[in-house]
């Protein structure tokens, strides 16, 4: 995956609220390091020097055209895209490659929040459920393959080496407490936030099991197809 002997990584990072939780811990556990990058009160790293970028979610959008870090993020996608440096976008990650691959993002048909399975999905992608939690919904961008789906719409997409995905596999039950506590739009919703903050406990162990498929299918199958 790169010239060195251990591939090193570059995480980007969009708020203290979306932390890089299971993706994190699989990392340091499998002996990837990895340098993590907060991106809003920051420049943009340059990307030599990392062998695969993963970037994680966001409360801003990845269409915001007023704040400069979202286009300067998804110019250095598409630098890593035309590198061949390997790309996993979790939730406004995977937003923010699809456009950096030509696709759309927009307004979901509905807000999505919560645990779902995944329907007509390729075997690489375990079935869930999978956290999501997002208000606008990407698009599998040209030349690349739909994996899944959810009722709003494509849920993950591989283009060659990199893979989109529209929800959280990287999300702890601490990070969805924190959420659930701080999400305005649930009772709306009709979204009981310590019920989802209960759920969430009680799936948390199949969910790592699943978040490591994930990730090893992302390492040794989809960055290196």
């Amino acid at each position: 995956m790169g010239a060195t002997a251990i591939p090193r990584g570059l995480v980007l990072s969009h708020d203290d609220e979306s932390p890089v939780g299971l993706l994190g811990e699989w990392l340091t556990e499998h002996g990837y390091p990895y340098e993590l990058r907060e991106v809003i009160g920051g420049s943009m790293p340059p990307l030599r020097g990392y062998d695969f970028v993963a970037s994680l979610g966001s409360s801003h959008s990845a269409t915001d055209s007023e704040r400069p870090w979202v286009a300067a993020e998804i110019a250095l996608l598409r630098e890593a895209v035309a590198a061949e440096v390997p790309v996993l976008g979790l939730c406004f990650g995977g937003q923010a490659l699809s456009i950096a691959l030509g696709g759309e993002v927009a307004p979901a048909a509905r807000p999505q929040i919560g645990w779902f399975e995944l329907l007509e999905r390729d075997g690489a992608i375990p079935a869930g459920p999978w956290f999501h939690w997002h208000y606008e919904q990407l698009s599998v961008p040209p030349g690349a393959q739909a994996l899944a789906r959810s009722a709003v719409g494509p849920a993950a997409f591989r283009h060659g080496r990199h893979l989109g995905l529209q929800f959280h596999p990287e999300v702890t039950p601490e990070v969805i407490a924190m959420w659930s506590r701080t999400g305005d739009d649930l009772a709306r919703l009709g979204i009981d936030p310590q019920a989802l903050a209960a759920e969430s406990e009680q799936r948390a162990a199949l969910a790592r099991v699943q978040a490591w498929e994930l990730f090893g299918q992302w390492w040794d199958g989809l960055a290196r197809h």
